[in-house]
């Protein structure tokens, strides 16, 4: 009886090893971070991008203003890397800005016409393929307090048309549609440094913070009408407890989410995002490990679940 008891033990501890492995199978991690002219504007900054990366331990990145530092980094850390540019471009060029590094082995490319603010690739997890679409749009117009303008609703989102995010937008639109159309049978992750506030931190719950006014900024809101969930608010729904700020200088009044993660798809969820930031060129502490910051900007990281 005893020994029928302890092979039966056996059997649920190795069911619930296997479980916990598969289940851990169907998990992975996507952070976007623009790094900041390559990481090269402090000492050691590709080192210091590196470090950070390896703390967070991201499946994907999204990676913004790489600027010839892809190469150094994907070893420093063993990832594969892909450089959203023409096909033979070397992978140090100096000009590049967007790319994807995954642990992952990398399926087809996804060229654009606009490969400085639009583009990725398509990466298979455990057999299931995902368009992966880093981004970067222009940040003006820009002010470091809208509210204060002296606008309305309507003449701010009138003046968030006059620059130069609006017309790459618009550009890159008939991609978006075209993939978020496809998001059932491909599931679609896009994240990177939109340059843009978000309509769901300008609602009535915030407006205080605002001056009262309730904004539904367009270059947010075009994502959501396409379908597009912005993970860290689905999972941090509380733009005042969880602000989420990835943009924030030192000495001004200017912090502000402006760098995001956005996914469709009827085969995967988002179940937590979290967001990091430092000043820069100031060390940033994670996991009890003090690193200094090398970008401008903060991190967004979301964990995905394949249903």
């Amino acid at each position: 009886m005893l020994k029928s008891n302890l092979l039966f033990f056996k059997l649920v501890i190795f069911i619930l090893f296997f479980v916990k492995i598969n289940a851990q199978k169907t998990e992975f991690k996507v952070m976007a971070w623009n790094i900041l002219h390559g990481g090269n504007d402090i000492e050691n900054g590709q080192e210091n991008v590196a470090k950070i990366i390896s703390e967070i331990n991201p499946d994907i990145i999204l990676m913004v203003e790489t600027y010839g530092s892809g190469p150094f980094i994907a070893n420093y850390l063993g990832y594969n890397f892909h450089l959203i540019a023409s096909e033979g471009t070397a992978l140090d060029d100096k000009s590049v800005n967007l790319s994807v590094f995954s642990k992952y082995p990398f399926g087809k490319r996804i060229d654009t016409d606009f490969p400085f603010y639009l583009g990725g690739i398509e990466i298979p997890i455990n057999g299931k393929t995902i368009r992966f679409l880093s981004n970067w749009f222009h940040y003006l117009p820009w002010d470091n307090e809208p509210e204060n303008m002296g606008k309305s609703v309507d003449e701010l989102l009138m003046w968030e048309k006059t620059g130069y995010r609006h017309e790459m937008i618009e550009k890159v639109l008939p991609y978006l549609k075209k993939f978020t159309k496809e998001a059932d049978s491909i599931p679609l992750v896009f994240g990177g440094d939109m340059n843009s506030l978000s309509h769901l931190d300008w609602t009535k719950k915030t407006r205080k913070l605002h001056n009262n006014l309730i904004v539904p900024w367009q270059a947010t809101k075009i994502l959501d009408d396409l379908g597009l969930i912005d993970s860290y608010r689905k999972e941090n729904s509380n733009p005042i407890t969880h602000p989420g700020v990835t943009w924030d200088k030192k000495g001004r009044k200017d912090s502000h989410r402006i760098d995001y993660i956005f996914y469709k798809g009827k085969s995967i969820k988002s179940t937590a995002s979290v967001s990091y930031n430092s000043f820069f060129n100031e060390p940033l502490t994670i996991n009890n490990k003090k690193i200094n910051y090398p970008s401008d900007h903060g991190i967004v990281v979301t964990t995905f679940k394949l249903k």
